[in-house]
């Protein structure tokens, strides 16, 4: 026994409730993360057990399948015996099972039979991780690295070649001062060359930046926080702001190439408002209402065609019961929902509620057009006619909608015996079935509904007599007793009882565009981002939509891959043609400078559907479903949009991943905001959920999630930028700093006989990426803007500047690991020709090895440290304390260090020695002259490369250094000015 406001502790099957019809309400957003409350049923046999004394005396057997994660699927069946007739056989579904984790709302106790506990709850099965994404930043790094692996590598073979090398003169093996012992002599070369290897690697494996890897998650971790702290993507509306799932894409928001979008709920609102419906060629247009609010100035019903005469009227009439009646929506009074939609009924007040708003939308349309749903009673249905009189039909059987048939009927019985199947679903299944009824008529309304971007479906029916029910009674009870392949033999009950319909009519819906969806899709076009929308809706409304949000425009050329056509030419004709349209095209003009914005160029646009896309990714015996997909391929690069309608949910995915692995392996975004969009979310190198209406099912198998569309644009344009930016300095400066630290200690064994002694201090060693130079780095990348926020949502081109991994590229890498071998270069050997043979101080002592090796790690931090100044742009209080702070830390450890500050720490190798260094002014000159010339060809190549040739973000940068110089004058002279009239 379950008791309200209780999580259920396993997966149950729900027997019997406190409620008088067996149902009980469950939230599941610790499931899925909806939160809205669902309705499930009690067996029809137990539902009458309401004392623990009455579910004792039940003896029943449950069969079911074994566990399996799906949350919405389940197949069983039980067996209740009486007690001396043969069991009753009822089967279970996912409405008849309560899952771990959900809670009971609304109603007072529950009792149910534990089916599945422990792990094999479908809770506990949903645990298992998502497939791990990488992205392109952290597959450069780690090429980069191995790069590095293999430098490391060789340093320390040519030290161990070197040092036998130098050791084969005579003396130098075995110095009088330094006798080998026998054993020594005896031991193997080749053991004592190994030997030294490993020690010149472990001298060298500094240069590895395994602190990179620390300070890059840290990064990723902290950044994460910008996006959910952005009060520009809160919204109000909702009352939701954007979620991180995974910290590990930050920077891929900066490399998409191409944006898959799903229509509905995500392009548009999937606020749904209910238009008009067309009855036997008649249509009819109620109040506009939307979501239960009724928006005045508005005729009760205005028949734009003539009225229906008296036997119209009696089939008008039975296309509003079939509306009323053929959808699964729950009713509940204003005390049991928290902010519902209220339905604009006289008498007490309800709500509407249904897993899918077109249905909501269509009975609160037919309400104004005098027919109004009441409730689900006992089984019986009732509704309120135009003469406010009340009709009950009994429900006798639900086909229930899915995305393969796309279309839902029930089976009812009226009050005066007469039996129906109401049907309702896309013109595409139902058309097909229908023998009966103006057709064309209602056809041509379909499709002009269509092209105006409204969401049509089409509603037909049946009279059936009572031996035709019984049959499909137990064709029905058959397949849903079956345990093994129910799903199939549904479907297969489903194809044979919805046929022979006499078609009623058809209603449309507006579903209309979420706010600036379209200037969002010009912002990621004009970035270079090719946009492609992949919906389950018709080609004619789904390009209505396209046009809407002008992701087509007015010129663009549009090119069909659709059923309809392959009708009439095969595929392979369709798409040679279509090849040559636009390969001819992209020969004379390259297609990059807007995608497709640009007025001079010819702008193409590719419509493909489910069926045609089978085809092309259908494989032949012969293998020529290579070729299709490769001239596929080509069509769409050459395409500035592509529109892929009447897909499914794999088909979706499918596309995804064709563009994610052909040759040029671009980096992919999925969006989408329901739970037919989640395949795609998870193919996709990145996967954008929606927070919408239908359930949070995207946004919990999304890397990120987004109250609105219109929030991408500044996702991908300005956070995306800011963080590819940012990562990928600190990626190249970590290998380039780490550069500098260790080939001075290469270079160091030239001079001390390749003896593996260290040039630096082993406090210095360990401290330098742990200390000295790791948090500035991580703190410029956290607050790094190179350009304005408002500068890179007003000209989205700059995304361009960064696209394909333009900052990890082999030719930026060289030049960094190249600026760090000069710079190194230069520390050591202006440091050692500066004092070679030279007294540096007053009494006349020369530098120690000590001494030499503190001053190259001095002028070392302060030429890496300065090197990042150089390069920041956004300068905040934080950026000056940690940069000029670790210069303060580093001096003040050495003098700590040295014994200078605190004598008890003294030091026996560098007691004294950085104070010493300091007290030479040769020493301080070498500092400030060193790493001058370290910063100097640098600061060079940036001046020369900005004049001569600037990228767009440089142009912008010094357009604005321009307008921040010439603002104080302006003002000054306009105050000179203002001072003058006086």
């Amino acid at each position: 026994m379950v008791k309200e406001d209780e999580t259920f502790p396993c997966d149950l099957i729900f027997l019997s409730s406190s409620r008088a019809d067996g149902t009980c309400h469950v939230t599941t957003a610790s499931l899925d993360g909806e939160s809205s409350h669902k309705t499930h049923y009690a067996v029809q046999d137990t539902k009458g057990f309401h004392t623990e004394e009455d579910i004792d005396s039940l003896h029943a057997t449950i069969e079911c399948e074994r566990p399996q994660p799906d949350l919405y699927k389940f197949v069983g069946r039980i067996n209740v015996y009486s007690d001396l007739n043969d069991p009753v056989v009822r089967p279970l579904g996912s409405e008849n099972l309560l899952l771990r984790g959900a809670t009971l709302k609304n109603t007072e106790k529950i009792f149910g039979v534990a089916v599945y506990t422990g792990m094999e709850t479908k809770m506990a099965l949903n645990y298992q991780s998502k497939s791990q994404k990488r992205s392109a930043v952290e597959k450069s790094m780690n090429v980069f690295l191995i790069v590095y692996l293999c430098i490391l590598v060789s340093k320390a073979l040519i030290n161990t070649v070197m040092k036998y090398v130098w050791q084969s003169e005579p003396f130098r093996d075995e110095p009088w001062y330094n006798q080998k012992t026998e054993a020594e002599r005896q031991r193997n070369l080749l053991l004592r060359a190994f030997t030294d290897f490993l020690a010149f690697m472990v001298l060298f494996n500094y240069i590895i930046p395994v602190s990179m890897y620390v300070t890059v998650e840290m990064q990723k971790f902290l950044g994460s926080y910008f996006i959910t702290w952005d009060e520009e993507m809160f919204d109000e509306e909702t009352g939701e702001g954007p979620l991180v799932n995974t910290s590990d894409l930050n920077e891929e928001l900066g490399q998409v190439e191409y944006v898959f979008t799903d229509k509905t709920g995500t392009l548009t609102e999937n606020n749904m408002e209910f238009k008009e419906c067309c009855v036997e060629g008649h249509v009819y247009v109620p109040h506009a209402v939307c979501n239960g609010q009724v928006l005045p100035a508005a005729a009760a019903i205005d028949m734009i065609d003539a009225s229906p005469g008296a036997g119209g009227r009696e089939r008008e009439e039975l296309f509003f019961r079939a509306v009323c009646l053929c959808h699964t929506i729950q009713v509940k009074d204003d005390d049991e929902v928290d902010g519902p939609r209220k339905s604009p009924d006289s008498g007490k007040r309800c709500a509407y509620i249904s897993s899918s708003p077109d249905e909501v939308a269509l009975v609160e349309g037919i309400q104004r057009l005098g027919f109004t749903y009441l409730r689900l009673k006992d089984n019986y249905m009732e509704l309120r006619n135009r003469d406010n009189d009340i009709e009950r039909f009994e429900l006798l059987e639900i086909l229930s909608f899915d995305s393969v048939r796309r279309r839902m009927s029930v089976i009812v019985k009226s009050a005066t015996g007469e039996i129906y199947l109401f049907c309702k679903g896309a013109d595409s299944s139902i058309f097909p079935r229908v023998i009966e009824g103006k057709v064309d008529q209602i056809r041509s309304r379909v499709e002009r509904n269509a092209v105006e971007g409204l969401r049509t479906l089409c509603v037909a029916y049946k009279r059936l007599i009572q031996e035709e029910y019984e049959g499909i009674y137990k064709l029905l009870q058959a397949a849903k007793l079956a345990l093994h392949d129910r799903e199939r033999k549904l479907a297969e009950a489903y194809e044979q009882i919805e046929k022979d319909l006499i078609l009623l009519g058809a209603t449309a819906v507006e579903d209309r565009l979420q706010e600036k969806a379209a200037d969002t899709i010009e912002a990621l076009q004009k970035a270079g981002i090719k946009v492609w929308v992949l919906t389950g809706d018709k080609m004619e409304t789904a390009a209505a939509a396209c046009y809407a949000c002008r992701l087509f425009r007015r010129n663009t050329q549009l090119l069909e891959v659709t059923t309809k056509r392959l009708e009439e030419q095969s595929l392979h004709d369709v798409l040679c043609e279509l090849s040559k349209t636009v390969l001819h095209c992209s020969a004379s003009l390259t297609r990059d400078s807007f995608s497709g914005l640009s007025a001079d160029v010819q702008d193409y646009g590719l419509i493909i559907d489910g069926a045609a896309l089978s085809l092309i990714m259908k494989p032949h015996e012969d293998g020529s479903s290579s070729n299709y997909r490769e001239l596929f391929l080509d069509i769409c690069r050459n395409c500035s949009a592509v529109l892929c309608c009447r897909m499914a949910p794999l088909q979706k995915a499918q596309i995804v991943k064709l563009i994610k692995f052909s040759k040029e392996h671009p980096i992919t975004l999925a969006i989408g905001d329901g739970a037919n969009d989640v395949s795609m979310i998870l193919e996709a190198h990145v996967g954008i959920g929606i927070i919408g209406k239908e359930g949070r099912q995207a946004a919990r198998n999304s890397d990120y999630a987004i109250p609105k569309f219109k929030h991408l644009k500044k996702m991908l344009l300005v956070h995306g930028h800011f963080y590819y930016i940012r990562i990928s300095e600190l990626v190249q400066y970590f290998f380039y700093k780490n550069v500098c630290f260790i080939f001075p200690q290469f270079l160091y064994q030239f001079f001390c006989g390749f003896s593996q002694q260290t040039l630096y201090d082993t406090a210095y060693l360990t401290l330098y990426n742990i200390s000295f130079t790791s948090l500035p780095i991580l703190l410029h990348s956290l607050t790094e803007q190179h350009v304005a926020m408002d500068t890179l949502k007003r000209d989205p081109a700059l995304y361009r500047d960064i696209a394909k991994n333009a900052l990890l590229c082999w030719r930026v890498f060289i030049y960094w690991t190249f600026l760090g071998v000069f710079d190194a270069l230069v520390f050591f050997f202006g440091a050692y020709f500066m004092f070679e043979n030279t007294t540096v101080t007053s009494n006349g002592q020369v530098f120690g090895n000590w001494t030499f090796g503190t001053l190259v790690f001095t002028v070392m931090v302060f030429t890496v440290t300065l090197k990042l100044a150089l390069d920041t742009h956004y300068w905040t209080w934080i950026n000056h304390f940690v940069i000029w702070g670790s210069l303060l830390f580093y001096i003040v450890f050495s003098l700590l260090w040295g014994g200078v500050i605190w004598p008890f720490l003294s030091y026996q190798r560098m007691y004294y020695v950085f104070i010493h260094m300091l007290s030479s002014g040769p020493a301080w000159l070498a500092i400030v002259l060193l790493v001058a010339v370290s910063l100097l060809p640098d600061v060079l190549k940036k001046v020369l490369c900005r004049q001569l040739w600037p990228s767009a973000t440089e142009r912008v940068q010094t357009r604005n250094q321009c307008l921040s110089v010439e603002q104080p004058t302006v003002f000054m002279l306009s105050q000179t000015s203002s001072s003058l009239t006086f």
